[in-house]
C-alpha cells in the first residue's frame, strides 16, 4: 500500500491555524490535532503522566489524579529548561500515536495539524509544510482578548515557539491571515494543490 502524502500544518499560536484546519476537514481531508495527542498521552493511568508526576512533583496533578494542564504550562512557559524535560518526556509518545495514525489512513493527503511542528522536529514526519502566517501583533491581540491569556504569558507562549521568520523560510505554502484574508478560498486552493501532488499528476 502506497504511503499517503502528509502535510503538515502550523503556525504561531492564535494564528488562525484551527480555522484553517477546520476548513480542511469540512472538505474531507483525515486531520490529526498534535494537541488532542498530546492530551491523550498524559491521560490518566498513561505512562507519560507517572514520568510528568515523577520529574515536576504531585503538585502538578489534580485531586483526581488527572493532570494539571493550567499550572504545567505557566510552569514550562517561564522555564525553558521545564520546557524541553516536559518535550522529552512527552514528544516520543506524541511521534509513536501520529505515526500509527497516518498508517491507518488511506485517502489521497491527511494533514497534521501541530503549532510546534518545526520546534518538536515532527516536521521529520511530514511531506510538506503548510504555514498559517499572522502578525505578531495580531497574534498577541486574539490571546487576550480571546482566550483571556495574561498578556505576560501570551508574550512568552508566542516567544517560545519558532520564529515567524523562519516558520515563513521553512515553508512550502503559506497562508496569509490577514485582516482581508479569504481563508476558505486559500484552502480550496491548496487542497485542489494536495490532490493533484497526491495523485502524481503535477
Amino acid at each position: 500500500m502506497a504511503t499517503v502524502m502528509f502535510v503538515g500544518l502550523t503556525g504561531g499560536v492564535a494564528s488562525g491555524k484551527s480555522t484553517v484546519a477546520a476548513a480542511f476537514v469540512a472538505l474531507g481531508v483525515p486531520l490529526l490535532e498534535a494537541d488532542q495527542v498530546a492530551r491523550d498521552v498524559v491521560a490518566a493511568g498513561a505512562p507519560a503522566l507517572a514520568q510528568i508526576a515523577q520529574t515536576f512533583g504531585a503538585e502538578y496533578l489534580l485531586a483526581d489524579g488527572a493532570l494539571d494542564r493550567r499550572r504545567l504550562r505557566e510552569h514550562v512557559f517561564a522555564d525553558a529548561q521545564a520546557r524541553h524535560r516536559l518535550e522529552a518526556i512527552t514528544h516520543p509518545h506524541i511521534r509513536a500515536q501520529i505515526a500509527a495514525w497516518r498508517a491507518a489512513q488511506s485517502a489521497p493527503y491527511c494533514m497534521l495539524s501541530n503549532a510546534i511542528l518545526l520546534e518538536s522536529g515532527m516536521d521529520a514526519l511530514v511531506d510538506r509544510i503548510l504555514v498559517v502566517d499572522a502578525p505578531e501583533k495580531a497574534q498577541l491581540e486574539r490571546l487576550v482578548s480571546r482566550d483571556r491569556v495574561a498578556e505576560q504569558l501570551a508574550r512568552q507562549m508566542i516567544a517560545a515557539q519558532a520564529s515567524r521568520e523562519h516558520r515563513l523560510a521553512r515553508a512550502d505554502d503559506v497562508i496569509d491571515n490577514g485582516a482581508a484574508a479569504d481563508l476558505r478560498a486559500a484552502v480550496a486552493r491548496l487542497h485542489r494543490l494536495y490532490l493533484q501532488l497526491a495523485r502524481g499528476t503535477r
